[in-house]
């Protein structure tokens, strides 16, 4: 299964939206360029929380909900179109553009993407309510470029 990278999103300053750019390094601590808590304050597990992915599919079918959402507006670094986001599972390793990615755990909602929904009701793609839906939190297998248009693609180890 293929998919494109639709966009690259940072925030220099941390919160959302965050805002595309053409292209960025994807390094061991996340994207360059991208402020994020979690990797700054060296939390325990950080790592694993190196890099946020979200399909551009569901971002489109919750704006066709009436959700207020947009690309970046619930933080993630990576839009990805073209993956059937309800096969992706812990420890998915994805190749996008040059670098590797492995995903770690299904992102949380919080009340800083609340702007994003209908009633500041986020809890529409927590994945334990709404299997499928959810953003993912990635570590970096291998660090590389990733620009837009980049190809996307699962990656299928030989023990499976």
């Amino acid at each position: 299964m293929n998919g494109l990278v639709h966009s690259i999103n940072i925030s220099g300053e941390g919160g959302v939206p965050k805002q595309s750019v053409p292209g960025a390094m994807i390094l061991s601590k996340g994207v360059e360029g991208d402020y994020n808590r979690f990797r700054m304050e060296n939390l325990e597990g950080a790592s694993k929380r190196a890099v946020s992915l979200f399909s551009l599919e569901i971002i489109e079918d919750l704006s066709e909900e009436g959700h207020p959402i947009s690309v970046g507006s619930t933080g993630e670094n990576l839009t990805i179109k073209g993956i059937d986001w309800s096969v992706l599972d812990r420890g998915t390793t994805l190749q996008v553009g040059e670098a590797i990615l492995e995903l770690s755990e299904p992102c949380e909602p919080c009340s800083k993407i609340g702007k994003s929904f209908l009633g500041r009701k986020f809890s529409r793609i927590d994945h334990e309510l709404q299997f499928g839906w959810s953003r993912w939190l990635g570590s970096v297998v291998r660090e590389g470029k990733v620009s837009v248009g980049d190809d996307v693609r699962i990656v299928i180890t030989e023990s499976e």
